[in-house]
Parts: structure tokens; C-alpha cells; sequence
């Protein structure tokens, strides 16, 4: 099971929307870290944070290949969040409805019972 900090580092890291775009870009292909800041309009420095954030969470990996970083998408690392939320959706919403014709037909069930006693 996913120790709680690592998930908290996983939703911390998710929880901002330029990071939630690096990893979208990631999806296509590994990228240099340049091509990573180049639609963003923040500094290379801010982009080396959030590439930092998502590093620690273990959702990149970053390279250097000659001059060059590289951030390439850890194809698992979403996995055991996906589980942990795919839990909550493991149970169907409650019609209400459907639930209140069930009880009228087990008291109508229970008041036929005792009145055939």
C-alpha cells in the first residue's frame, strides 16, 4: 500500500495547473526542460520548480543527455492514486426512489404477515 506521504506528494503535485500541464505535454513524448518552459509565460526557474515537484512525486524523471535535461512521464506513477480514488467509486449512488419502493413493499410484506396471524 502507498505510504499516505507519497500520495500527499502525488495530489500535492496535481493540485497546480501548470504541473498538471507539464505532465499532459509528457504524455506526448520526453521533452528538454527548454521545451517544457516554452508555452508557459513564467520564468525557466519557476518551470525548474514545479519539474522539481513533480520529480519528488515520482510522476517525471528527468536526464541529462549531453547538455540537455531531459523530463520524461513515469507511465506508473498515477497508478496507485488511480486506485486509491477508484475506491470511492466503487459503490453506485442510491436511488432514493427505487430504495422507498423497496421498504413499501417489505412493510406491505410485514403488514400482510401479521394480519394473516
Amino acid at each position: 500500500m502507498t505510504q499516505p506521504q507519497s500520495l500527499d506528494a502525488v495530489f500535492a503535485a496535481l493540485a497546480d495547473p501548470t504541473r498538471r500541464a507539464i505532465l499532459s505535454m509528457l504524455l506526448e513524448d520526453d521533452m528538454a526542460v527548454t521545451d517544457v518552459a516554452e508555452p508557459f509565460d513564467i520564468s525557466l526557474a519557476a518551470i525548474s520548480k514545479h519539474l522539481v515537484i513533480l520529480t519528488k512525486a515520482g510522476l517525471i524523471s528527468q536526464e541529462k543527455r549531453g547538455r540537455v535535461k531531459w523530463c520524461k512521464l513515469e507511465p506508473d506513477a498515477l497508478r496507485e492514486a488511480s486506485v486509491w480514488m477508484q475506491g470511492f467509486g466503487q459503490f453506485e449512488p442510491v436511488n432514493l426512489d427505487a430504495f422507498e419502493r423497496f421498504l413499501e413493499t417489505e412493510f406491505d410484506k410485514q403488514d400482510d404477515d401479521t394480519s394473516a396471524s
